[in-house]
């Protein structure tokens, strides 16, 4: 524990409280815009991103990928096939057979050769001299002054401050502003979630909940004031007044205009029949002798249709027999 203690000290409250407290006010409006910000990338995804995602998806594979695919397969494989063995047979195996032998050959037998014994029994010696030198004037000084100076310099001038400022006073103040980092990330996420929700209820009951009970009100005042006064009065008034205007004023007009019909046209048959019998009086009192009748096709009697008194011309009246005789 003293070890733990000793390597990771516990910085004061000085630095913890005000760093927690510029953390939270950092971070709340940037936690609540990032709530905002998810909530509407969710509606957005599965709203909108997620269906036009499935039709572009559909619209590649049917205009894009399968002419494609077809192509690929059946033009461009072949043609590229073609081509590379064509390309194959002017440029490659010409050089392929040119550096296999004429190239090699002359580069074994012409240079490799020469190098080699060039390089054994010149080079070589001739390098191992001058490494030795290169080694004991300069590699060894400069070794020793590395070792011996640049070494302590960087180790105490630069690497153990550099070491005692990071692990006393940078670590100690990272691990601080990271606790405070989450805890404050957390702090405001409850802040947000208090404070969307919060929201919700004035939403609910400034807007939500008056508009349901007006709307309740104006179904229920719909319902008792208008709905049902007037299928009452439908039922109680309208109907049968309908009905009793139909059973007392409009059958007896009915049949009052259709008896006043076949009186006016028995009056006016009977009229024409006297005029007739007064031009035939009149003609005889004249002329001293009855009007020769011109010869004409006797009219055929008007048969009357079922329920109704009036004759159809050109129809046949037919014997009126009854049920219990044809039977």
């Amino acid at each position: 524990m003293f070890g733990m203690s000793m390597e990771h000290p516990t910085p004061p409250a000085l630095i913890r409280v005000p760093v927690r407290i510029v953390v939270l006010v950092a971070v709340l409006p940037v936690r609540m815009a990032w709530d905002v910000l998810t909530a509407t990338g969710r509606l957005l995804d599965r709203a909108l991103l997620r269906p036009a995602g499935r039709a572009l998806e559909w619209f590649l594979e049917r205009v894009v990928v399968l002419p494609a695919r077809w192509l690929y397969r059946s033009v461009l494989t072949p043609a590229g096939r073609g081509l590379a063995w064509l390309l194959r047979a002017l440029f490659v195996w010409p050089w392929v057979g040119l550096w296999r032998y004429v190239a090699v050959p002359v580069a074994r037998y012409g240079v490799a050769v020469p190098a080699v014994w060039l390089h054994r029994r010149v080079l070589s010696p001739l390098g191992t001299g001058c490494l030795f030198l290169l080694e004991k004037l300069l590699l060894v000084p400069l070794a020793a002054l590395f070792r011996y100076v640049l070494v302590p310099l960087l180790r105490y001038g630069i690497a153990v401050p550099v070491r005692w400022l990071w692990k006393r006073v940078l670590v100690p103040v990272a691990r601080e502003v990271r606790d405070a980092l989450g805890l404050c990330w957390r702090v405001a996420g409850f802040v947000s979630r208090a404070v969307g929700r919060g929201l919700k209820w004035l939403a609910w009951n400034l807007l939500g909940r008056p508009l349901v009970r007006v709307w309740w009100g104006l179904r229920w005042c719909g319902r008792n004031l208008v709905a049902r006064p007037v299928a009452r009065v439908w039922a109680s008034v309208v109907r049968p007044a309908g009905r009793w205007v139909r059973d007392e004023v409009w059958a007896p007009a009915r049949r009052t205009a259709v008896e006043a019909g076949r009186a006016a046209r028995e009056a006016l048959a009977s009229a024409r029949a006297t005029l007739r019998e007064a031009r035939a009086d009149a003609w005889r009192a004249l002329v001293g002798a009855a009007r020769p009748v011109e010869p004409r096709e006797p009219a055929a009697a008007r048969a009357r249709t079922l329920g109704s008194t009036t004759n159809v011309s050109g129809a046949v009246p037919a014997p009126e027999i009854s049920l219990r005789k044809r039977g």
